[in-house]
């Protein structure tokens, strides 16, 4: 309730102008929701109270709300304003479609606002600068969308990922939530899992990335041990990505080999009726992605690429990622040279991950979870 009431305060000064409403009907419009919280209510009156609330928020003209969200939306251009414009989505269903039509995707805006947006293309354009802290202690990995250009701020958490060993076998479970990493949590988004040498892994979605996609049919891909717990709750994975490195036998100096064949996400239909929950893509084509391959300074003596100040620690572990050459890609996307997603060390735990279209956030995230371990074979 508070959180209507926050929203109240900002749809009463956005609203006067075209309502016509004066300064004491605002006021006891407040006045009425206040009283409907107010702790003297049983449990019954505090009910109905919100049902009636509810539908007034509801019966407001669409027109009328676009413009409040649009006000909103430009008043919170980063986070932690923009949390705002995810409070218009949560007042009632129709504020939630409407919001979801007045914000546009990563694809065209470059920002994260709703869950949703983890598994939308980032912009083509510009990258979104994201980083990583690691957690030793408890092999947790945590994703946050950097806030300024520097490394000190505390950013925008946005997914966390821990790694559990199976035997042989690594997993890597990823979530929305730091206290539901675990494939029955409601949070949980996918998994990463590596073969026995940890140098071929795959990337789960825990819902269909494109309209008729089947879930992995294999044992260790299932999220529960029964067939199906809800209709509405996938009891599979589905495979979107695969990621190997290259053996390294003769032991040549260089930073590691990677390939990538991704099936990767198109933007999220704007008619959406919940944008806080993944809705299937329409399937896109499938992008192979490879190494960069870096240039040998003879004056440093090293193997070096431009990662334009994002990285400053030396690392096996650093990485660009380009896709190969192809012409007929429908998006343009391929020339061999445009970094799609960089991955660098910036200190002990810390390592920064910069991506842009075609990768989603939940993608990129993936990937440079598999950067992690030691691969002797490979280096």
């Amino acid at each position: 309730m508070s959180l209507r009431r926050a929203i109240l305060s900002r749809v009463s000064s956005s609203s006067i102008s075209f309502l016509g409403e004066s300064r004491s009907s605002a006021r006891r419009e407040r006045s009425d929701v206040e009283e409907i919280e107010g702790g003297g209510r049983d449990g019954v009156l505090a009910a109905a109270g919100e049902e009636e609330e509810a539908g007034r928020w509801a019966r407001m003209l669409p027109e009328l709300i676009a413009e409040i969200v649009r006000r909103v939306e430009a008043g919170g251009e980063r986070w932690p304003l923009r949390k705002d414009v995810v409070s218009c989505a949560c007042v009632c269903r129709r504020w939630r479609e409407v919001t979801r039509g007045v914000v546009r995707p990563p694809l065209e805006t470059g920002k994260i606002t709703f869950p949703s947006s983890l598994k939308e293309p980032g912009p083509a354009d510009t990258p979104i600068q994201c980083y990583i802290k690691r957690n030793k202690k408890n092999s947790t990995f945590y994703l946050y969308l950097g806030l300024s250009q520097t490394f000190t701020d505390k950013g925008k958490f946005l997914l966390a990922a821990r790694r559990f060993r199976h035997g042989a076998l690594t997993e890597y479970i990823i979530s929305l939530d730091v206290d539901g990493l675990s494939q029955g949590s409601n949070a949980y988004v996918g998994k990463l899992r590596s073969d026995f040498l940890g140098t071929n892994f795959t990337i789960y979605d825990s819902r269909p990335p494109y309209g008729g996609a089947k879930a992995s049919s294999s044992r260790a891909s299932r999220r529960f041990a029964s067939k199906q717990i809800s209709p509405q709750v996938p009891a599979g994975n589905f495979e979107i990505g695969q990621i190997s490195y290259k053996f390294n036998l003769l032991k040549s100096r260089g930073p590691r080999r990677m390939h990538c064949t991704l099936q990767c996400p198109t933007a999220l239909d704007s008619t959406e009726e919940n944008p806080l929950k993944s809705k299937a893509h329409s399937a896109g084509a499938s992008v192979v992605l490879r190494n960069k391959a870096p240039r040998w300074h003879e004056h440093l003596q090293c193997w070096c690429l431009n990662f334009h100040g994002r990285v400053t620690v030396a690392s096996v572990k650093n990485f660009q990622l380009v896709a190969t050459a192809d012409a007929n890609h429908p998006s343009g996307i391929g020339d061999g040279e445009t970094v799609l997603l960089q991955f660098g060390k910036v200190g002990d735990d810390m390592f920064t991950v910069d991506y842009r279209q075609p990768l989603s956030a939940f993608q990129a995230f993936a990937i440079c979870l598999t950067s992690f371990g030691t691969k002797f074979a490979c280096e």
